[in-house]
């Protein structure tokens, strides 16, 4: 039975690419409500994927566990049929529904060439982007969608990068086509699951403070501003955490079907929620891009608490 301040008791949730990053911060937020997270990913304490980092979906699991809601780890490579299939018999021998789905399966960042004209790019490695990124969300929705549309209520929710299809140079074709997909899928997933109860839409975090975000700024959680020293605008960044705490108020919201086929951010669900960051505080991305990035503005030059 859902409480108010576990909202998702008793919901199934399945978040893919749940290893790090958003999807770790999607599901222990979807714990934190209350729910059982299927933490999905390739990298185990075992079996280390491609990308070679450290960080485990049991790890994940266990924090969903501490948040407060119950981890179930599966690893699945979502590129491959026969690994999404067998979650899917999983899931449904174990729960037979899944009421919420976030595809956040990612797995292109060890191809991507920021800032490499295409025509002189890796092919192999742009292919790679395009597989890792779209590919797989295709296979896990066509997999694990006949769990969801089984009956009215579910959420699927698709996670990309960026709420418009504005295009910024050096960004390069394979990941620009790879994230206005993903935005593309949500869209058509507000149309098509309307008629099954359910409501598709996708959802972008602003500046992210992922564990290799973090490693890219030299920093930790806990010192984190000082990022600012290597890009000022880091100082509006924020954790996967409040993207995940979107996504739970989506998940939780008995009105969430007037946002189907929508793209939405962590800011722009912050002010229809009302949620904070880990640190008490409310990162406006967008308003900080707007009035500040866009404009041209020196960023060191701004409050940015009155951004929080």
């Amino acid at each position: 039975m859902a409480s108010e301040h576990k909202p998702l008791a008793g919901k199934v949730a399945v978040v893919t690419g749940a290893t790090r990053g958003c999807g770790r911060g999607i599901a222990v937020e979807l714990g934190a409500a209350g729910a059982a997270v299927y933490v999905t990913g390739r990298t185990t304490r075992d079996v280390a994927s491609p990308i070679k980092r450290a960080e485990t979906i049991e790890e994940t699991a266990e924090l969903v566990d501490a948040a407060g809601g119950t981890g179930i780890a599966v690893r699945c490579d979502f590129s491959a049929v026969s690994d999404v299939e067998a979650l899917r018999d999983r899931v449904a021998r174990d729960h037979g529904h899944v009421d919420v789905l976030v595809d956040d399966v990612w797995g292109g960042d060890p191809f991507v060439e920021f800032g490499t004209p295409f025509w002189e790019s890796d092919l192999d490695k742009a292919l790679g982007v395009v597989r890792n990124g779209v590919d797989t969300h295709l296979i896990a929705l066509h997999k694990l969608l006949p769990l969801v549309v089984d009956r009215p209520g579910g959420l699927v929710v698709e996670v990309t990068d960026g709420d418009t299809d504005r295009y910024w140079p050096g960004v390069g074709i394979p990941y620009f086509v790879v994230k206005s997909s993903i935005r593309a899928i949500g869209r058509v997933l507000g149309a098509d699951l309307a008629a099954h109860g359910t409501t598709g839409l996708a959802v972008t975090p602003g500046f992210l403070r992922s564990e290799m975000m973090l490693e890219h700024f030299g920093v930790t959680e806990a010192t984190w501003r000082d990022g600012v020293a290597k890009d000022p605008n880091y100082i509006m960044s924020e954790t996967p955490n409040y993207v995940g705490r979107a996504i739970a108020a989506l998940a939780a919201d008995p009105g969430v079907s007037r946002f189907a086929g929508q793209v939405l951010a962590s800011w722009t669900l912050m002010r229809e929620y009302g949620f904070t960051d880990l640190d008490g505080t409310r990162p406006d991305w967008g308003r900080w891009h707007d009035d500040v990035v866009d404009r041209g503005v020196d960023p060191t030059t701004v409050d940015a608490a009155a951004y929080r």
